[in-house]
């Protein structure tokens, strides 16, 4: 398996491993930068040695637990180039409540750790904190939203994504598809259906699983299923569908879902919901 297969395999416990390595690196050196600026300017702290740590990873948290709302909100409500004045609605308004958020997490946090190590956090004045917190947050959503796009951006022309090809010029959308074609780093090839193994619903895509590799599609599944099941594939889940051809055993599991291996040793859950379906087409 190429890294980039192991990665498109394990790519969300990739994802969230490296984005909670980076706060916590962060977060780690301005705990230390406070300490080490207040001892070399005064002889005695104003502070005790865990609070500074308390502050950052405080907010570290916090920002942690709202990330993947932000990449909902994306999903929800795309931006682009094309649309700069929905864009900066987006950034205004999105980077207003999560500020909120950020704050009321971090204060939370912070004032539930004083009061375990019998100390009082004080805030200050609400609303010249808040204005204080927004401009650094306002920083902090911009360089999330330059992160997610380029991630995207860059991600995408390295796994490529897949289109409907149609024999006919001006059938944009075929009622079935043989092949698909597939974008990747400036080339373009075909990938035949047949050879699909299966499919994987994934927000507004749908991730073919073929000889390994991984492409996405922007469609919905239940679509995508409509134009290719007289190739014999099947719905097994509310986020799967298999090819027929590659099944190579079912086994039942006892809860009235059944397991399904394949040729190539993945294994798939059927779901008694399409259980039917599934031995009507088999």
């Amino acid at each position: 398996m190429s890294k980039l297969n192991h990665f498109q395999q394990y790519k969300t416990a990739y994802e969230i491993g490296t984005i909670c390595l980076l706060f916590f690196i962060n977060s780690l050196l301005l705990a230390t930068s406070t300490i080490m600026e207040a001892t070399r300017d005064s002889k005695t702290m104003s502070f005790q040695i865990w609070e500074p740590f308390l502050w950052e990873f405080s907010s570290a948290i916090s920002a942690l637990s709202l990330f993947p709302l932000i990449i909902v909100a994306f999903k929800r409500w795309p931006i682009g180039w094309g649309k700069l004045l929905h864009t900066a609605k987006f950034i205004v308004l999105g980077s207003i409540v999560f500020s909120l958020l950020h704050v009321a997490i971090m204060v939370a946090i912070r004032e539930s750790v004083y009061w375990l190590m019998g100390a009082n956090y004080d805030f200050g004045d609400v609303w010249f904190e808040l204005l204080y917190e927004y401009r650094k947050d306002l920083w902090s959503f911009i360089g999330f939203v330059i992160f997610i796009q380029g991630y995207d951006f860059i991600f995408s022309r390295l796994q490529g994504e897949a289109t409907a090809v149609s024999d006919n010029e001006d059938d944009v959308e075929p009622k079935t598809l043989e092949r698909l074609l597939v974008k990747k780093l400036g080339k373009e090839f075909i990938v035949n259906v047949k050879d699909i193994e299966w499919l994987e619903s994934s927000g507004n895509y749908v991730n073919l699983h073929s000889k390994g590799r991984i492409y996405p599609m922007r469609a919905t599944l239940t679509k995508l299923i409509l134009q290719i099941s007289e190739q014999g594939f099947c719905r097994i889940h509310r986020s799967a569908a298999v090819n027929m051809s590659c099944i190579d055993s079912i086994t039942p599991t006892g809860n009235g879902d059944s397991e399904i291996a394949l040729v190539s040793g993945k294994k798939l859950n059927l779901s008694r919901r399409y259980k039917e379906h599934f031995k009507f087409k088999l």
